[in-house]
């Protein structure tokens, strides 16, 4: 029947496990460009990965794992061990890449054994001396010599045992199973364990009944032929009180805190499954050597009376365990034993984000820069051609411009030769004198009609559709500097209206000479003509003719503002 301390262990990794899957929450992955969980030292190689000029993204802050485990534990020794002893630990782990990783345990175990067969060879044990026990001195060849004085009688005892340890080691995990090819994520985790250490024990056997010694001569092998039934009858005979001190390494051997301190090697192998981001389920089996023959208190290992040789073999201790890991740590990813670090390579791969693709190359196999699947004509080296990759020809003779003596040859001289030289007819164009009359144009011809500017009844401002008709004369006029315009105002029937007439035509010049660089002696200043007093007209000026571009106005106390 599975006793009550067995039942509430089981229960409460039960309810954890079940919260730990309630509280799931996401992957766990994370972005290679998330700056937040970059250290500080790490920074500058980030900075430069995201920059392209380093292939290799910072290694991640990642959390650290904090374990409670329980388990059985068993002492494997000269003494059959007892099934099943609990032990339970503590550990605290960091990652110091995605296979290797730390980890600082702490083991607090108890082991128990009990022989079945019966002993008459332990006179060198002092233990079992020391509690009144008196075994008989045996020559080589089994002869029993003497008894010890007091106990003439042959007595027999059953080794037996309990050892309490302690341990503290340093060990490094190896995971196996991380990196992986076809998965990007796992939920089980698998990983080797070796390490160092230090253990600390004490190891009592249960030799007395109160202050009495057993009668284990009552139980033998022809009572009790089966195993089994052996350690039945030993176990209704003794209580359970384990008082007597087994030997130890005495004096001789260094202590702390009152124990026997031995430094010890572990080796393991363990397995976890993901329950949550921060919550991991794991077995594991590990196993301890340390230098002593005294962890099941039987210094000697009992050979046939025929052989008197006693050699020790050293001890060890078997620690199999069931836990429960919580990943800790804000503002960093799980650890990286999780973490598969090909999730990026292939990531990158399928849709490059930061990755630095090469520019293609694509052939041109006459080198004029045109790619040959648009290339319409193989060149010749050095030839000008155009986006076709065609050979340029700017006259139209027939011959490219790298092989054409005379690039621009007339029509009217072609054909040409090889050399694209053409012949002629009239090569100075005295041929042509008396054929082409020559013509001059004024100012009007060459400007064209020009638009009119009108301003609001009683206004002086010009409006935006009034610039834009200025802006087109003072483009015609820079196109034609040999040509001045004369600018217009009408308005002559009363003194008011002839100021304002003034004032338009000055308007109208200021524009020209300030906004489109028009020099003012090119206007030709005239107000106060007959017509509307809303209008300014512009028109080139005929040949010949002149007049001022700044007048005084006629009546200046009535400008308009």
């Amino acid at each position: 029947m599975i006793s009550k301390k067995y039942s509430l262990l089981a229960a409460f990794f039960c309810l954890t496990a079940l919260y730990a899957v309630s509280q799931t929450n996401g992957s766990g992955d994370y972005n290679v460009s998330d700056s937040s969980v970059i250290p500080t030292k790490r920074m500058p190689q980030h900075t430069e990965f995201l920059n392209g000029t380093y292939d290799f993204p910072a290694k991640p802050r990642n959390q650290w794992e904090i374990g409670v485990k329980g388990g059985a534990f068993t002492v494997s020794g000269d003494v059959p061990a007892v099934f099943p002893t609990l032990g339970f630990g503590v550990h605290v782990r960091k990652a110091f890449g995605y296979v290797f990783s730390a980890r600082l345990e702490y083991l607090n175990g108890t082991g128990k054994g009990l022989s079945w067969r019966y002993s008459e060879n332990y006179a060198k044990n002092t233990a079992w001396r020391t509690a009144g026990y008196s075994a008989p001195v045996r020559q080589n060849n089994g002869q029993i010599t003497s008894v010890q004085p007091g106990n003439p009688a042959l007595e027999h005892v059953y080794y037996n045992y309990k050892t309490k340890v302690q341990d503290l080691s340093l060990q490094g995990i190896i995971t196996l199973n991380n990196i992986r090819f076809h998965k990007a994520k796992t939920g089980f985790n698998l990983y080797a364990i070796v390490g160092i250490g230090g253990s600390i024990y004490d190891t009592k056997i249960n030799a007395l009944n109160g202050s009495a010694k057993y009668n284990f001569n009552s139980i033998t092998q022809s009572n009790y032929p089966d195993r089994k039934d052996t350690r039945k009858a030993l176990k209704s005979l003794m209580d359970n009180s384990y008082e007597t001190p087994a030997e130890s390494e005495g004096e001789r051997r260094p202590k702390l805190f009152g124990d026997t301190f031995k430094p010890s090697g572990t080796a393991g192998i363990g397995m976890a499954f993901k329950l949550s981001n921060r919550i991991n389920l794991a077995i594991e089996d590990r196993f301890t050597v340390v230098k002593t023959d005294l962890l099941d208190g039987q210094r000697w290992q009992e050979h046939a009376w025929g052989d008197a040789v006693l050699t020790p073999d050293y001890d060890s201790y078997n620690y199999a365990t069931i836990g429960l890991n919580f990943n800790i740590g804000a503002k960093s990813v799980q650890p990286l034993w999780w973490q598969n670090p090909l999730d990026y390579a292939y990531s990158e791969i399928r849709n490059p984000r930061l990755m630095k693709l090469p520019k293609p190359v694509l052939p041109d196999g006459d080198g004029d820069g045109v790619t040959d699947q648009f290339d319409l004509e193989q060149t010749p080296k050095g030839c000008p051609v155009d986006s076709h990759g065609v050979s340029k020809d700017t006259d139209g003779d027939g011959v490219p411009d790298c092989k054409d003596k005379e690039l621009i040859t007339p029509t009217y001289c072609q054909p040409v030769d090889a050399d694209g030289v053409g012949k002629c007819p009239c090569p100075d164009g005295k041929c042509f004198e008396g054929l082409v009359k020559e013509t001059k144009q004024g100012c009007d011809e060459k400007l064209g009609p020009l638009p009119s500017v009108s301003f609001s009844k009683g206004s002086n401002t010009l409006s935006s559709d009034a610039k834009a008709v200025l802006a087109v004369v003072g483009a015609k006029l820079r196109n034609s500097p040999e040509c001045k315009v004369v600018v217009i105002g009408y308005g002559a029937s009363t003194k008011k209206e002839q100021q304002l007439s003034w004032d338009h035509v000055n308007k109208v010049i200021t524009y020209l000479v300030e906004s489109e660089g028009v020099s003012q002696d090119r206007l030709i200043f005239k107000f106060g003509e007959d017509g509307p007093n809303d209008t300014v007209d512009l028109r080139g000026a005929a040949e010949g003719e002149s007049g001022p571009n700044t007048v005084a106005p006629p009546h200046p106390n009535l400008r308009k503002k």
